[in-house]
């Protein structure tokens, strides 16, 4: 009998800066003691793994914040130590987001050294001037050396852009995406900008210091978009996500697919045995919780299995798979869609169905929370 397959998740909470945009977990330290947060993260690691014997590891994300700022024997050593616990699939994907800068960059070696097998990179522009916008700390020009580097010393590489900036025109984001595209990578996340409440720059907006992008402008970017990487041969796999068949991100098919992942560090979540899991998310508190449990949980509760279907619909419907509802209705024990809402959105253009596989055509990714929201079973 094959070990049930398990995804696990790092987060490393801290950041040079914060950028306007991020909403993510991230913390500014001046000072960080990497001895004491390997040590940290490996003991959670630990209690993870007590719950989770006997299963086999299909993918390793160190996520954040800048998880390139870890240093790469800490990096090292939890992944060494998440292949002790488990047994290692393999064909394991070993995936760390970093940012472009110098400095960042230069440990790329040393990371693919580590295991890293997969690179994030977080470019968001190839324009200085939006980089400024955007808050980021790294120029164009690091982000192409950096770019440039990652693709020698690391199997796969991915990076990130965010478009539908202010006054961002198709032939703006044309551009940007002929230069992408020319880059050899098997894989890119394309992100609309998003306004985020609690961000600085919600409160930019709030203050009328910019306006975003109209939101059918919006909308057609986003179909240039999938036009562009489809005849490119990276086509949308996931509502933000393009690649090559047989370079989609692994990891992330885990949470899309809503399979079981472990998640370690500050703010982490993670889904498994019929729970969700969410650790302390300031990087102080989960020290304390650490030293008082043996683990950084915060938050540890069973997933109602309507709660649970949901969840499964919303994500598995991002992805251009799509899903089986019946298959979900037999492992939830309830049914996960309103079969006539569904009928009334085919008829409309907005669901296809193939076979027992039901998915969102491009005219539904284009609201698709609004068809979510319709199709859902009560």
């Amino acid at each position: 009998m094959t070990a049930e397959p398990l995804a696990l998740y790092v987060h490393w909470p801290f950041c040079v800066s914060k950028c306007p945009y991020c909403d993510f977990n991230s913390h500014v330290r001046s000072d960080i003691d990497q001895d004491e947060w390997r040590e940290a993260l490996l003991a959670d690691l630990a209690h993870e793994a007590r719950l989770l014997p006997d299963r086999t590891l299909t993918s390793i994300f160190f996520g954040g914040g800048t998880p390139s700022l870890m240093e790469p024997t800490t990096v090292g050593g939890i992944i060494d130590s998440a292949r002790r616990h488990w047994r290692a699939a393999d064909d394991i994907e070993i995936t760390l987001e970093a940012n472009p800068n110098s400095v960042e960059a230069d440990r790329f070696a040393d990371l693919a050294s580590a295991g890293v097998n997969r690179l994030s990179l977080g470019l968001q522009s190839f324009e200085d001037k939006n980089l400024a916008f955007l808050g980021r700390a790294h120029s164009a020009a690091e982000g192409q050396r950096a770019l440039d580097l990652a693709q020698g010393h690391f199997e796969r590489v991915s990076f990130d852009l965010i478009y539908a900036l202010p006054g961002e025109t198709q032939a703006d984001w044309s551009a940007t995406l002929d230069r992408a595209l020319s880059r050899g990578t098997s894989h890119l996340s394309l992100y609309q900008l998003t306004i985020e409440p609690g961000t600085r720059f919600a409160s930019m907006v709030a203050k009328s210091e910019f306006e975003p992008l109209d939101s059918d402008e919006a909308a057609e970017l986003y179909e240039v978009t999938a036009s562009r990487t489809q005849t490119a041969d990276i086509p949308s796999y996931e509502v933000s996500n393009y690649a090559r068949a047989g370079h989609e991100s692994r990891h992330n098919l885990t949470y899309w697919r809503y399979g079981d992942y472990a998640g370690i560090g500050p703010g982490a979540h993670g889904r498994r045995l019929g729970q969700r899991t969410a650790r302390h998310r300031k990087p102080e508190n989960f020290l304390s919780g650490l030293k008082r449990n043996g683990h950084g949980i915060v938050e540890e509760e069973p997933l109602e299995p309507s709660e649970a279907a949901d969840e499964a619909l919303v994500m598995g419907l991002r992805l251009s798979e799509g899903i089986e509802p019946e298959r979900l209705s037999l492992r939830f024990g309830r049914p996960v869609v309103d079969h006539r809402a569904v009928e009334r959105l085919i008829e409309s253009g907005h669901l296809e169905q193939h076979g027992a596989r039901l998915r969102a055509t491009p005219a539904g990714r284009l609201v698709l929370d609004r068809v979510l929201a319709e199709i859902a079973a009560t």
